[in-house]
């Protein structure tokens, strides 16, 4: 149980008891809820369409700060609050387990013209009758409360949300029936079988005020058997919310596990009935037999690919199985199940943490070059502007089923399409030869492919307007009922509005303004104040990310692991640096999570340096305007600042090609600030006012080629600075010999053999050196079925031969030899 986990019912309470004081003086009542958010300065919430009400109900006041915003701000207006009416109890600081509202459902009204001329007064008399029913339980009162509240559920704007506001009045006698608690209680799990067999009925809808306290009533009823660690609403709330955040249902941009595990148990209920062992198409079979499967189900493609949708799941089902150890994964294309297989019982939650685990620890390995960054499970965020239809047409209909529409409906399916160009040709079928479609079919393409879950969007109105932001909950997906605009994604709004930019809005209906950084800020700072959605601004759970998991995803052994993170921590400055192909790109952000502890994208930034780039591009300087010049932060000075607010983290910036770059030129009177024991201290800035610091918890991780002959010797400055490592190939390394046993191609051992014996002349040779060996990750992503003679003769061919022709430009009988050497190795 948290520690002050109920802490805030006495808060709320008196906070109910004083409001009492303003039931005929709601203007004074405003005028103090606006002073409050002037002296925090908070923006306030929409109350009204004009933005300027004039009337508000007790429960939208208590959704001032039950709402989706982050703890800091619910406990400044809270106080803000309590000081303006003379609140004695203590502020709370935990609100775990407390209903809070949807940011663009906040009040229990509806504005001006659409609500009725009553509903307020209402909402007031269901406030006081509730209050005196808690306080004095008599049937005048109990009957009183059921009326008003009856007539209160007849208003717009009122549905479940009620029972929220009953709760926060009085947590001890009322229930709150938000989604979570009725899924809770529903479960006979948490509740008694007879009772969830009696409020079965009465959860399908809104229940009337005699349903509510008979549900109210038959909780207590249950609390009182001494049968449940919950013995009043508080604890029933609370253990409610710790349910819904330990359960399978995944977040938004969370992949779901629901197949895994319908298929974990299936797989080794199958293998039973064979006997123990046998290959995938038995097994499957098996499992279509067991589970009385039928052809329409089994034969389901998805994706670009169309990979066959039942088998897929089935495959990654088995893995999350060997990876716990009951199914033998040693012998290819037959699944065998472990003694520890034969006796174990896969249950819901067995296979749910199966799949959690191994989703959390499998490798990941990627191709050099632009992926090599690339993570599978953490993306960074992307920020769309997206018309709603024409002049906004759509946008009520978005915001009132959380979605976002796009038109073409006439195309069809769009996940059908395999290419732009594809798309392409579908338009000019439908539409017409006479456009190109180019825009229209990048907007429509990246819609249904690149945008994903966890994604921003601004919607815009016109060409400065914005009307909205959201983040994206769905994949894609084709609505066949709909009648237009058939193309849709699920979206959570989290503000709704009417703003203006400076800046003129792309013209498409879809954009990706993401490497707009100025753009995107612009926009970002018209919410900056404003109210937030709880999963963005609240703590975010990260994926936690151990030296194990590093070292299964780097090739690399322990030793020379600990003494790089030991280096970076006490250093603050290295520099990773090899030949190409060793890993440096793809282990330096691994090494930043490694040492932080978890997958963060948030404190990693990276950027590349060459021969151009300058003090005015890393940390500020004059860019051009509509208007003139203006001075922008570059990169460097943005990420210190954004580190320097949150000292308890650690923040890591890597430089790739550092040495491409003029150190002295590019950092100016800030280099000496990155000096491990000058962290701290501050300098005058070239073109700003400003005193400036590089902070303690910022660590930067360079990469250099080693084999790159074009550039000079780095001069001392820069390694003074900087602590420099060498790496290796990691051909050895436990995880790249486990990464060759899984693909079981003797070709590709060959070829990694003959790589290793090239690499031990290379490293002999007096004008190459240990710095020219050929790395281990021209090998990487490659899969069982996906080793073949062509794959490894495009290594050969079109990595090494070209070049080996490099490294011995002046020796061409060892390119001979040894160009014969790797293309024997792969025949």
């Amino acid at each position: 149980m948290a520690e002050n986990s109920y802490g805030w019912t006495n808060f709320y309470m008196e906070f109910a008891n004083r409001l009492m004081d303003y039931k005929h003086d709601r203007s004074r009542l405003i005028q103090k809820i606006k002073k409050v958010y002037e002296d925090i300065n908070i923006k306030l919430p929409k109350l009204e369409s004009d933005n300027n009400p004039t009337d508000i109900d007790p429960f939208t006041v208590f959704g001032l700060f039950n709402k989706g915003i982050s703890n800091s701000n619910r406990i400044l207006i809270i106080e803000g609050l309590a000081a303006e009416l003379g609140i004695k109890a203590d502020v709370p600081e935990s609100f775990e387990g407390i209903p809070v509202l949807n940011n663009l459902k906040s009040t229990f009204y509806w504005f001006k013209g659409e609500r009725g001329e009553h509903d307020i007064d209402n909402l007031w008399s269901l406030f006081i009758a509730a209050l005196e029913f808690s306080d004095d339980n008599t049937e005048i009162n109990k009957q009183a409360f059921c009326k008003i509240y009856d007539a209160a559920l007849l208003q717009q704007g009122v549905k479940w949300n009620i029972t929220m506001g009953l709760y926060w009045i009085r947590p001890y006698s009322y229930i709150n029936l938000d989604s979570r608690n009725r899924q809770f209680i529903s479960d006979p799990q948490n509740m008694p079988p007879d009772f969830t067999e009696k409020v079965k009925d009465m959860l399908n809808e809104v229940p009337s005020g005699s349903e509510y306290l008979e549900i109210t009533e038959l909780c207590k009823a249950a609390f009182e058997t001494g049968k449940y660690e919950y013995k009043t609403f508080p604890e029933l709330s609370y253990y409610a919310w710790i349910t819904a955040l330990n359960s399978n249902e995944p977040k938004p941009g969370e992949k779901s596990n629901a197949a895994h595990i319908r298929w974990t148990g299936a797989i080794i209920q199958a293998l039973r009935d064979l006997g123990g062992s046998a290959v995938p198409a038995e097994v499957r079979k098996k499992i279509i037999e067991n589970e009385k499967l039928t052809p329409e189900k089994v034969s389901v493609k998805r994706g670009k690919t169309k990979v066959n949708k039942f088998e897929n799941e089935v495959a990654f089902a088995r893995n999350d199985l060997v990876a716990a150890g009951y199914i033998d994964g040693s012998v290819h294309g037959v699944w065998s199940l472990t003694e520890a297989g034969w006796k174990v019982n896969v249950t819901d939650k067995l296979a749910s943490d199966l799949f959690k685990q191994n989703v959390a620890k499998s490798p990941s390995v990627k191709s050099r070059g632009v992926d090599a960054l690339a993570d599978n499970k953490i993306d960074a965020v992307r920020y769309w502007i997206y018309a709603p239809g024409r002049g906004a047409v759509k946008w009520e209909e978005c915001c009132e089923k959380d979605i976002m529409l796009l038109g073409w409906e006439e195309v069809g399916d769009l996940s059908t399409f395999a290419s732009k160009e594809e798309m392409k040709q579908k338009m000019k079928e439908v539409y017409g030869e006479e456009n190109s479609y180019k825009n229209s079919v990048h907007a429509t393409w990246q819609f249904a492919n690149d945008m994903k879950p966890g994604d921003v969007v601004f919607v815009k109105k016109g060409v400065y307007g914005i009307i909205g932001r959201g983040v994206v909950e769905s994949d894609y997906e084709y609505d066949v009922e709909r009648t237009d605009y058939n193309n849709i994604r699920h979206v959570k709004w989290t503000h709704k509005g009417d703003w203006t930019i400076s800046h003129q809005t792309p013209q498409k209906t879809l954009t990706d303004i993401t490497p707009y950084s100025d753009f995107v800020q612009q926009i970002k700072e018209l919410f900056d104040g404003d109210v937030l959605d709880a999963d963005e601004d609240e703590a975010v759970v990260r994926e936690s990310y151990t030296a194990d998991d590093f070292l299964a995803e780097v090739f690399m052994d322990r030793e020379t692991y600990d003494n790089i993170a030991a280096v970076l921590k006490i250093k603050k400055n290295i520099i990773l640096q090899g030949a190409p192909g060793v890993g440096k790109t793809y282990a330096a952000k691994r090494l930043a999570y490694s040492v932080m502890g978890q997958k963060d994208t948030d404190r990693v930034m990276m950027v590349q340096f060459h021969q151009s780039y300058s003090y005015e591009d890393f940390i500020m300087g004059f860019r051009p305007t509509e208007k003139g010049f203006e001075i922008r932060t570059g990169p460097f000075y943005n990420f210190c600042k954004k580190a320097e607010v949150d000292s308890e983290n650690d923040y890591f910036f890597i430089i790739d090609e550092i040495n491409r770059g003029n150190l002295s030129k590019i950092f100016g009177e800030l280099f000496m600030l990155i000096e491990n024991d000058k962290r701290g201290i501050e300098l005058q800035l070239l073109y700003k006012d400003e005193k400036f610091s590089v902070p303690e918890n910022v660590y930067i991780i360079g990469m250099m080629n080693t084999a790159d002959r074009s550039l000079a010797l780095l001069d001392y400055a820069l390694r003074r600075r900087f602590a420099f490592i060498d790496l290796k190939p990691g051909f050895s390394s436990e995880g790249f010999k486990a990464y060759r046993e899984s693909l079981n191609s003797e070709k590709f051992n060959r070829l990694t053999d003959c790589v290793e014996s090239l690499n031990r002349e290379i490293a002999e040779d007096e004008s190459l050196g240990d710095g020219f060996c050929i790395g281990h990750s021209y090998f990487c992503n490659l899969k069982p079925e996906t080793v073949n003679d062509k794959i490894l003769s495009g290594i050969v061919e079109y990595e090494f031969v070209p070049l080996l022709k490099e490294y011995w430009f002046d020796e061409p009988s060892n390119i001979r030899d040894w160009t014969d050497k790797l293309r024997r190795a792969v025949k």
